[in-house]
């Protein structure tokens, strides 16, 4: 079965796409699967780990939100996935690759969105970046110190997957712009059913645009791609759709991210998050055994980071309340 679809890639695949057979492999040598191709396998790997099942409850934007229909980190990743396969078929890429990357683009995230990892980059020393902790979680921290031992192309998706970044594969790249497709929109339908801002609050111009849905704006996005990329060695938008796309993330930025009742929920994460920081600081023995054992050959900051970024949203709260909060106030 699996030397069918090394076929089907060589004949119905882009020249410019990555094809299963050409995988550099892995960091440890395992015996292939006779029925599914390397990517295929990592995409599996990723799907039933710990740190993938985690992100449902990881935030997106809103921090534990009341309502069952606000993304979570984990229908972010899903939403990803399926606008990156949707470039990938368009330009006869490699899609399994492409799903493996999407489906593992943000294990390594922190609880509380961007907002926990600006406090963990704040709070480190060295810095904290999610895209590269996801690398550090597939080599390494999955699977009780084994990592998933995924294939390199994965990889360098993953760690690679910010806009400012340059993966090696069309997959990644595609995966890259699925991810900035994705969260604007769906952060869009968010913010308007919270009631942060209305449908009249977005830019007219570029609504003109991109279209009025978040259907309408994805497809107008994908199909901006194809015109622009098909056929050639690149995945890359037209120029007026990238523009307008960039200046609804700059609204984004301004009218919600950054809006005041975001900063307080963030104060509030920051909070917590500083105090379980500095808690296990100065008390490293009483971090699971599995992050005491790293200290052996990682620096304090660095397992700090692994030990917080890999929480939920709730079990820091659970933690906070544990070390912080007095019985007696305890609910």
């Amino acid at each position: 079965m699996k030397d069918k679809t090394f076929e089907m890639e060589e004949t119905f695949l882009s020249k410019y796409a990555f094809k299963s057979i050409n995988t550099v492999g892995r960091l440890k040598k395992e015996t292939p699967c006779p029925m599914r191709t390397e990517f295929q396998r990592d995409r599996d790997r990723i799907i039933h780990s710990k740190a993938f099942r985690r992100l449902k409850n990881k935030t997106q934007v809103f921090f534990s939100p009341e309502g069952d229909h606000y993304r979570t980190r984990l229908t972010h990743t899903l939403t990803v996935s399926q606008v990156a396969r949707a470039i990938a078929r368009a330009l006869s890429l490699n899609e399994d690759l492409t799903e493996a990357i999407a489906l593992g683009h943000d294990l390594g995230h922190t609880p509380f969105g961007h907002s926990g990892e600006r406090i963990l980059n704040a709070l480190n020393p060295k810095g904290f970046r999610h895209n590269e902790n996801s690398g550090r979680v597939v080599d390494l921290l999955e699977s009780d110190g084994k990592g998933l031992n995924l294939t390199r192309e994965v990889v360098d998706g993953i760690i690679n997957h910010k806009l400012n970044s340059n993966p090696k594969t069309l997959e990644g790249k595609a995966v890259s712009l699925a991810d900035r497709i994705a969260y604007i929109n769906h952060d869009i339908d968010d913010a308007i059913d919270s009631g942060i801002i209305t449908f009249n609050h977005l830019p007219k111009d570029l609504i003109e645009i991109l279209g009025e849905t978040s259907s309408q704006r994805i497809n107008t996005m994908v199909q901006s791609i194809f015109i622009e990329s098909d056929g050639k060695n690149k995945v890359e938008m037209q120029p007026e759709i990238a523009l307008a796309t960039n200046q609804l993330r700059d609204f984004l930025f301004e009218n919600v991210y950054n809006a005041d009742t975001f900063k307080k929920e963030e104060e509030k994460a920051n909070r917590m998050i500083s105090a379980l920081y500095n808690y296990y600081k100065e008390n490293l023995n009483l971090m699971p055994e599995f992050y005491v054992k790293l200290l052996n050959d990682y620096d304090k900051d660095t397992v700090l980071c692994d030990y917080i970024s890999g929480m939920s949203d709730g079990f820091v709260v659970k933690k906070f309340t544990e070390l912080f909060i007095p019985d007696k106030w305890k609910l």
